[in-house]
C-alpha cells in the first residue's frame, strides 16, 4: 500500500492553519469526498454530507472551507454545529448522507484541528479510500470543475443534536433509568457540553455539569478524559455515585467511582463483556476485540469468561474494520474508546456512560465492585517527540534493547513501540507482572530511543 501523505490513524490531524491542517487542504478535500461519492453512487445525483465539530475556535475555518469545496463540486451540505464525532456517525447514516465529516482534534489542544469522514452508513474510511482521496486532493486536475447550476449549496440544520439524543437513550434498557443518581459529568468543553449532561437529565439523574462553557479556546483545557482531575475532586465532595469524563469530541471516556479512582478503559471492556455475556448479547466463544495497547489482564479476564480476545493495530477504525468483518459486539481501547455495534459505528463516551449504568443496575453493585473482579497488570506508557520517524525494525540499538526486554520478562509481558498516527511521537509501552522491572525495561528502551532519534 502506498505511504500516506496527509491521513493519520484517525483522519487527517495538525495544528490549525498549517499545512495540511489548512483552508486550502480543507477545500480541496471537501471537493474529493464529493467527487469520490459521487462516482460511488454511480449517477450524477448530488451527494448530501453532513458536516459536525466540536467548539475549538479553527472549527469555523475548517466547516467552511470544507462546505465550499463541497459546493463547488456540485454537493450539498447540512451543518450540525457542535455535535460527538457519535453524533454526526449516527445523523449521517439516519439522515440517508452520502458522507459524513466531524471537524474536531479529539483530544489535543484547541489550537490543533482535524477531519474524519464517515461513509453513507457512519463508518470510517478504510485506508484504501483516504489513499484515493488523498490522490485526489493532491491531484485536482483529476475532478472536473463545476459551474453555472451544477454548484451546490449548504444549510445549517436546527434540532440535530436531540435526534441524537433520542437514539442513545434507548442504549439504557427500559428496566433500568438513573433515578436517584447522582452524577459528575465533564464534558472537556468540547462537542458534547449540550448532549451529555442533557441525555443524563432526562434518564433522571441529578446532574453536576463541568467542561460545559467552551470558549473556543479551553476545550481539553485541565478537564475532560485527560485531565480527571477536577471531576475526581467533584464526585468526592458532592458524594455522587459516579463521575464520567469525555474527550473533545465525546468518543471516549473516563469513568469515576465514588470513591474518585478512575476506572481504566480496559476494566470497563471487561465489566461490558461481563454484562453482554449475562445477558445474552455475547455467547461463550465469541470474540471481543482490543488493541497491540490492550492490558494482558483483560485477555485473561476474557478468557476467564469463556470469550475469545482479538488484537487490531491501534485506532478506533481498525477495531471496527475487524468488528465488522468478523460480526464481533463489543470492542474498544484503554483510552476509553468504546464500541457497541448494536448501537453505534464508533466509539461514544455518553452511551459507555450508560452502559456502565446499566452493568452497575444489571447486577446491583457499585462501577468498583465490578472492576474489582478484572486484575490489571502493571503496564508503563512513555512518550518521546521525534523530528524523523525512522523506521524502528532498522534501528540496531532499539531492537538490541527490546530482545534483552523480552528475555527479563520471560513470557509475563510484552513490549510495544509505536509512532503516533497524529503527533510526532514514539510511544512506548512495556507490561509485566512486576511493575518495578517495567518502569526500568522502560526507562531503557526511552534511553534508547533517544540516542538513535534525537
Amino acid at each position: 500500500m502506498s505511504e500516506r501523505k496527509l491521513f493519520g490513524t484517525d483522519g487527517i490531524r495538525g495544528k490549525a492553519n498549517v499545512y495540511p491542517m489548512t483552508s486550502e487542504v480543507a477545500t480541496a478535500l471537501g471537493r474529493a469526498v464529493t467527487y469520490y461519492f459521487q462516482k460511488k453512487s454511480g449517477n450524477e445525483k448530488r451527494p448530501l454530507v453532513i458536516v459536525g465539530k466540536d467548539t475549538r475556535l479553527s472549527c469555523y475555518m475548517i466547516e467552511q472551507a470544507f462546505a465550499s469545496g463541497v459546493c463547488s463540486q456540485g454537493g450539498r451540505v447540512i451543518f450540525t454545529g457542535p455535535l460527538p464525532t457519535p453524533g454526526v456517525a449516527f445523523v449521517t447514516d439516519s439522515m440517508r448522507a452520502d458522507a459524513g465529516v466531524m471537524i474536531s482534534a479529539s483530544h489535543n489542544s484547541f489550537d490543533d484541528n482535524g477531519i474524519k469522514i464517515f461513509d453513507a452508513n457512519g463508518f470510517k474510511l478504510p485506508d484504501e479510500v483516504e489513499l484515493l482521496l488523498e490522490d485526489l486532493v493532491l491531484n485536482p486536475e483529476k475532478m472536473p470543475q463545476k459551474t453555472g447550476s451544477e454548484i451546490g449549496r449548504a444549510k445549517r440544520l436546527e434540532g440535530v443534536d436531540g435526534r441524537y439524543i433520542v437514539h442513545v437513550k434507548t442504549a439504557l434498557t427500559h428496566e433500568h433509568d438513573m433515578s436517584g443518581m447522582r452524577v459528575v459529568v465533564d464534558c472537556a468543553n468540547g462537542a458534547s457540553y449540550k448532549v451529555a449532561p442533557m441525555v443524563l437529565s432526562e434518564l433522571g439523574a441529578e446532574v453536576f455539569s463541568i467542561g460545559v462553557s467552551p470558549n473556543g479556546e479551553n476545550i481539553n483545557l485541565n478537564c475532560g478524559s485527560l485531565h480527571p482531575e477536577v471531576a475526581k475532586e467533584e464526585v468526592t465532595k458532592l458524594r455522587a455515585d459516579i463521575g464520567f469524563c469525555l474527550d473533545g469530541d465525546a468518543d471516549r471516556i473516563q469513568v469515576i467511582d465514588k470513591h474518585g479512582q478512575v476506572i481504566d478503559g480496559d476494566k470497563l471492556i471487561g465489566i461490558f463483556a461481563k454484562l453482554m455475556l449475562d445477558k445474552g448479547d455475547l455467547k461463550k466463544g465469541d470474540t471481543v476485540v482490543g488493541t497491540v495497547m490492550s492490558n494482558i489482564g483483560l485477555e485473561l479476564y476474557l478468557q476467564s469468561l469463556g470469550l475469545n480476545f482479538h488484537r487490531t493495530k491501534v485506532g478506533d477504525r481498525y477495531i471496527m474494520e475487524y468488528m465488522r468483518e468478523n460480526k464481533a459486539k463489543l470492542g474498544g481501547e484503554p483510552s476509553g474508546h468504546i464500541i457497541f455495534t448494536d448501537h453505534a459505528t464508533t466509539g461514544d463516551g455518553t452511551l459507555a456512560a450508560l452502559k456502565t449504568v446499566e452493568a452497575m443496575k444489571h447486577f446491583k453493585k457499585d462501577v468498583d465492585q465490578l472492576a474489582s473482579e478484572i486484575e490489571l497488570f502493571p503496564q508503563v506508557l512513555k512518550n518521546i517527540t521525534v523530528g524523523e520517524k525512522k523506521p524502528l525494525d532498522e534501528l540496531e540499538l532499539l531492537q538490541a534493547a527490546i530482545k534483552e526486554a523480552n528475555e527479563k520478562l520471560a513470557g509475563r509481558g510484552r513490549v510495544v513501540i509505536r509512532y503516533s498516527g497524529t503527533e510526532s511521537l514514539a510511544r512506548v509501552m512495556v507490561e509485566g507482572d512486576k511493575r518495578e522491572l517495567v518502569n526500568d525495561i522502560c526507562d531503557n528502551l526511552i534511553t534508547v530511543l533517544k540516542k538513535e532519534l534525537g
